[in-house]
């Protein structure tokens, strides 16, 4: 008889025992098993970013809501990043977390979900942008005319530099710096940001330049590839960059918030060199024909004060003129004087024949005395008059001659001036019209005899002399051992000539009696 001890517990039947783990590592392995991979369309619900990196959010929908994760290393790579409210669609794998009893979806990439939803976003960030003043067209620069350095913020390896550096030296050779970032990923808008804000910062006269204009370019896209230009971090660093700044993202169709805040939109990277710099060929064109005006016209300048100044001086009256009119008014007084000193006398005469019998010979020959020195001092004080007169006259005149012909010195030292330094311009211009077709000859033939001598390296001849042959089988190119087999008659050319065989030599063995051999052309 079995003896039963009460302490031991009683069986409870055949199913198995599990553990807490291994319970939740069974319920793991069928989760991840049966949902691999998965995508899943929800509205993005709370976000966080820890200082881990690792981006955790909520995926829900009206009734039910799952927990998401994407580690440091795939949210680096996203090129949408989620944001509460957007709806999206999620790819990744399920698996559970045992330490919470709770299954979480690991995402590897987000989508938005639809374009609609991605436009609906940008439309809503752009009005935002927009009634902050960002894309104002009373805020935006003038571009310059002719910058000395221009800042092209792109990819270092893309078409774009190449197109852009290509049509700046076709129209006008520019220093240009050139800022690499990336164009396209997690990692554009920020890149793009500090671009903008790194030309910015440089000093002007320091040993960097700095740039006169900016350009920011991209190649096309769909709307996704371009969404780092959508970024408010570009969008404000392009409205608040102090150097002017011309966006060239896309092609002529796309358009980001950037093209909004930039000071000038190009419909393609190339334009956006051509909006830059103006045609070099075209202002040679236009200074050349303003040189000619400016010749023409002092030509005519000096041909005009020319005959001004003759005009001017046949009107300027002589000194005989000037001194014509007195002269004859001191003639007319010495005449009238001479006249009333005779009247005088006769009247003194008279005066003194009337006192003559009162006064003594003395007296009379006093009077006498005193009216001759009276007489005399008046003479004198009337030819000293005239004098200074006359010499009044000709002090007003002597400045107006002395500054008439210095006058007339320099308008013509000017004109001779200029008349030269245009004779030695068209010698110059001449000179290197007469050399241009030359030089231009010389690279056309140095060129075609380059393009000869690559002719002649990876032409057919060329082939044949390093040991190669071909073998023709009834005037066509045999390229296999049965159409040799087929082919009537064979022909082999080598470098240094052709060689004929028999008919099908080559199914006819030694035994056949037939040699094969043949001619050598």
């Amino acid at each position: 008889m079995d003896l039963i001890d009460d302490d031991t517990p009683a069986p409870q039947g055949n199913q198995p025992e599990y553990t807490v783990s291994e319970l939740s590592g069974a319920v793991k392995r069928v989760i991840e098993g049966e949902f691999g991979l998965v995508r899943v369309r929800g509205e993005v619900g709370r976000v966080s970013r820890p200082a881990s990196g690792h981006l955790y959010f909520d995926l829900k929908d009206d009734r039910s809501v799952i927990a998401a994760i994407s580690w440091k290393g795939q949210a680096a790579k996203m090129q949408v990043q989620p944001q509460e409210g957007m709806e999206v669609v999620a790819t990744g794998r399920m698996t559970t977390f045992p330490g919470q009893s709770k299954y979480q979806l690991i995402v590897d990439d987000v989508a938005p979900a639809g374009a609609g939803a991605l436009m609906a976003m940008l439309e809503k960030r752009k009005a935002a942008l927009g009634a902050e003043g960002l894309f104002d067209p009373a805020r935006k620069k003038a571009i310059p005319f002719l910058p000395r350095v221009i800042g092209v913020v792109t990819s270092p390896s893309g078409a774009v530099i190449r197109d852009i550096l290509h049509r700046l030296r076709d129209r006008f050779p520019r220093h240009v710096l050139i800022w690499p970032v990336a164009v396209q990923g997690q990692d554009c808008a920020a890149q793009v940001a500090a671009a903008i804000r790194g030309f910015n910062a440089i000093a002007p006269g320091g040993p960097i330049p700095r740039p006169d204009v900016l350009i920011v370019a991209r190649g096309g896209g769909s709307l996704e590839d371009l969404w780092g230009f959508n970024e408010e971090v570009v969008v404000r660093a392009a409205a608040g960059s102090d150097i002017p700044l011309i966006s060239a993202v896309g092609h002529e169709t796309d358009t980001t918030l950037i093209d909004y805040a930039a000071d000038l939109r190009a419909p393609t990277p190339t334009a956006a060199a051509e909006l830059a710099v103006p045609v070099r060929l075209e202002l040679l064109a236009t200074v050349d024909a303003l040189a000619a005006r400016l010749m023409r016209g002092v030509g005519q300048g000096v041909t005009l004060r020319r005959q001004r100044l003759r005009d001017l001086a046949r009107a300027l009256p002589r000194v005989e003129t000037l001194v014509a009119s007195p002269r004859q008014r001191l003639d007319g007084a010495v005449t009238r004087l001479s006249a009333a000193l005779g009247l005088a006398v006769a009247r003194k005469r008279g005066v003194f024949d009337r006192l003559a019998g009162r006064m003594q010979p003395m007296v009379l020959r006093a009077a006498l005395v005193r009216q001759r020195d009276l007489l005399t001092g008046r003479d004198e004080r009337l030819a000293r008059a005239m004098l200074r007169r006359m010499e009044r006259l000709e002090d007003a005149l002597r400045p107006l001659s002395a500054r008439l012909a210095p006058a007339l010195g320099r308008l013509l030292g000017d004109a001779s001036r200029k008349l030269g330094e245009g004779r030695t311009r068209m010698v110059e211009l001449e000179r290197r019209l007469e050399a241009a077709p030359g030089v231009r000859f010389q690279r056309l033939a140095d060129r075609l005899e380059a393009l000869d001598r690559t002719r002649a390296t990876l032409g057919y001849q060329a082939t044949l002399n390093r040991g190669y042959a071909v073998v023709r089988g009834d005037g066509a190119v045999v390229t296999s051992k049965a159409g040799a087999e087929k082919a009537s008659a064979l022909e082999i050319e080598f470098g240094d000539g052709k060689l004929a065989l028999g008919g099908r030599a080559g199914k006819k063995g030694k035994g056949d009696g037939e040699s094969g051999q043949g001619s050598l052309f």
